[in-house]
């Protein structure tokens, strides 16, 4: 128990290290491998207290998928080389009260629901709640959304393929004057499609029309 406690202490530390130099980070890239290393550290943080599901998600997701995402909109934005010059010109400092707002607007919701989770009543008994121990938490997610949630599980499904679908067809353009391979004519072909067998005179040359 103390080496867990320990360890556990420890990727707190980190976490906090780490979120805090997500917004103290001079270098962009930088700052979104500190967001990295928090991710990391909040999933090991879910998979020592039992949570292996959420710690998982967190790395194959989050780290995965979104981190990364971030990392090359980044560096192919070069935000890195760019000068902060927001803070510093008047004419474009227009977006400085607005985003005073947001921030304010959403620390007012944290606060009430921080305070709507600390005060609420008491709904459910934990005595009654039936906990398998040869059960893990991943069983049970899967327990419950495949039988269910099975139908809503679907049709998520369903609306992410549409998306997909349609994000391609958005994206997509015919542009003329392009050459394209065609894979079945090149596995298709045969011997004497490709090659040519040219008997050769002695003491002449190949004429090769080009």
């Amino acid at each position: 128990m103390i080496a867990h406690a320990v360890f556990f202490y420890i990727f707190s530390f980190i976490a906090i290290v780490s979120a805090i130099m997500v917004t103290a980070a001079r270098n962009t890239v930088h700052s979104v491998f500190f967001l990295i290393l928090d991710f990391i550290s909040i999933s090991c943080l879910f998979i020592m207290i039992g949570a292996e599901f959420l710690g998982m998600i967190m790395l194959i997701v989050y780290v995965g998928a979104v981190a990364v995402l971030f990392l090359f909109v980044v560096m192919m934005l070069n935000v890195a080389q760019q000068k902060n010059q927001w803070f510093g010109s008047i004419k474009s400092s227009s977006h400085i009260p607005i985003g005073l707002l947001i921030s304010l607007i959403i620390f007012v919701e944290l606060l009430i629901v921080v305070g709507g989770w600390k005060y609420k009543p008491d709904l459910l008994n934990s005595s009654n709640i039936i906990i398998s121990q040869t059960t893990s938490n991943t069983h049970s997610l899967g327990n419950v959304l495949y039988t269910d949630y099975i139908h809503l599980f679907q049709i998520s499904g369903m609306i992410l393929l549409v998306a997909m679908i349609g994000a391609i067809v958005l994206t997509f353009r015919e542009r003329a004057g392009l050459k394209r391979q065609s894979y079945i004519k090149q596995i298709s072909r045969e011997r004497k499609d490709g090659v040519q067998v040219v008997d050769v005179p002695n003491n002449k040359g190949v004429k090769i029309d080009v």
